[in-house]
């Protein structure tokens, strides 16, 4: 039997039991989606500024990169404009703010980490065509001279959030040290990896995979990121779906990305937006279940058992672990949490 609850009361629970069982009204820190602004288009960046509820996503990629003409003309110009329309006093909180720059071997690279991170509303750098470890110190270097050459009064309270693209089959093979890279400046002068991204257009053209529907020809690549995002404790940020205006489509691809591990993914359109952020948190279903796990053994434990029985299926450690993820999960999503009713 359940009940569910807006305000903490005292129950007959253990502290970490008690924490998890109860719904908590907070700003989400979760990253679940990823939407993509044309740094091109003026228009663009103040819808930004509007998005309602349904379509706000949990992080904006302000792009200068694939959206952008690759004229030299039209990528300064966007670099220009985003420039102006991070430094209006209402611009989103910039915890929501990631920049997509130009490639490491692109001739716009060095003036994008140069004009971008000298704002300090940047907290959060997706860097496209990342193939090794060695890329990512040729980035750091970058950013270290940037940050050396920034006043005293430029105060980050958190290292620069990296979030590698992986596009490659080189970047396939590399995933182990990509994931656990370190930069040679620390993290608050190099930056810090906490994420990688799939970019499955781009990775399809460099290995001629076809994609298609059914998008099995990906399994293993995605699994792979997935894996290795968790194994190194990173986001792990699914493909776009470019079939944009099939919302059902968009769903059933979030839940396959949801079940290969991944925590979040990007999107191309605002249409697409509250069908990830709904799609990457546990289902009702789940979170009832996880309630119970944990109400369960904790009576279990209170009787010196290790592991029970609930519904047909032996529960026992490894569960408890993944019925805490999905109702920590919960929590951050201001979903409703079911609690035991009191005997």
């Amino acid at each position: 039997m359940f009940t569910t609850t807006r305000t903490t009361r005292t129950t007959r629970t253990i502290p970490r039991l008690h924490s998890l069982l109860h719904r908590h009204r907070h700003h989400s820190t979760l990253r679940r989606s990823y939407l993509y602004v044309p740094s091109s288009s003026s228009k663009l960046l103040e819808k930004t500024l509007s998005f309602t509820p349904s379509s706000s996503p949990d992080v904006i990629i302000y792009d200068l990169e694939d959206s952008v003409s690759p004229k030299k003309e039209d990528k300064e110009g966007a670099r220009d404009r985003l420039r102006g329309f991070l430094q209006q006093p209402n611009i989103p909180d910039p915890e929501r703010i990631a920049v997509r720059i130009n490639d490491v071997n692109s001739p716009f690279f060095a003036e994008d980490v140069k004009q971008i991170l000298s704002l300090p509303q940047i907290r959060s750098l997706i860097l496209p065509k990342i193939d090794s470890a060695h890329d990512l110190h040729y980035v750091s270097r970058h950013l270290n001279q940037v940050y050396q050459s920034l006043p005293s009064s430029y105060d980050r309270a958190a290292p620069l959030r990296i979030i590698p693209s992986i596009e490659s089959p080189q970047a396939l093979i590399n995933l182990t040290s990509i994931g656990s890279w370190k930069s040679d400046f620390g993290e608050m002068q190099g930056g810090k990896v906490s994420g990688l991204l799939f970019a499955a257009e781009d990775y399809c053209a460099s290995t001629s995979i076809i994609r298609t529907r059914s998008r099995q020809e990906l399994l293993y690549t995605r699994s792979q990121i997935a894996i290795a995002a968790r194994a190194f404790g990173l986001e792990g940020i699914d493909m776009v779906c470019i079939h944009y205006k099939d919302l059902e489509y968009l769903k059933d691809e979030c839940e396959d990305g949801r079940r290969l591990g991944f925590s979040g993914k990007q999107a191309i359109h605002p249409s697409q937006v509250e069908t990830i952020q709904k799609t990457f948190v546990p289902t009702e279903k789940e979170i009832r279940r996880a309630a119970l796990i944990l109400a369960s053994m904790k009576s279990a434990h209170d009787s010196a058992k290790g592991a029970i029985g609930l519904e047909g299926e032996m529960i026992d450690a490894p569960m408890i672990k993944q019925a805490e993820k999905i109702i920590q999960i919960a929590k951050e999503a201001g979903l409703e949490i079911p609690v035991p009713k009191a005997n």
